[in-house]
């Protein structure tokens, strides 16, 4: 398995692992980022009305991340398919998750971009975001 890969599925895990613990129910989505149809690397709900998620999960060694325009379009189709709430998990070295709607990336040409400031200005921590 390719560094970035393991590196990716470790973050994955690790978020898995926060949702069980804070009492959602979760599932990591099979193949996502390498089979076709897997939009999604996470889903996430709990019992009451507008709990279910649907995260993406993106982790950067430099303060601002890209992610491609094709990516975040199958994304939020996925997730407005099955009545989901889109979210981007963060993880920028060094500090900890950040939660946001992709309505906050900016648009970089061919990409979107989030920098870590933009990122701490417009997301959440876990439990704010997630209350």
């Amino acid at each position: 398995m390719p560094k970035n890969k393991a590196k990716g599925s470790k973050r994955e895990r690790e978020l898995f692992k926060k949702f069980i613990k804070n009492n959602y129910r979760a599932v990591r989505v099979a193949g996502s980022g390498t089979m076709e149809n897997a939009e999604c690397d996470l889903i996430a709900g709990k019992a009451g009305k507008g709990r279910k998620y649907c995260i993406e999960v993106k982790s950067s060694k430099k303060p601002r991340k890209y992610i491609s325009k094709e990516q975040i379009e199958k994304f939020m189709v996925f997730a407005a398919i099955f009545g989901l709430k889109p979210v981007l998990a963060l993880r920028f070295n060094r500090e900890g998750w950040i939660f946001i709607h992709p309505k906050h990336l900016r648009d970089a040409g061919k990409n979107w971009v989030i920098t870590l400031e933009r990122a701490k200005k417009k997301g959440k921590k876990f439990a704010q975001f997630f209350k």
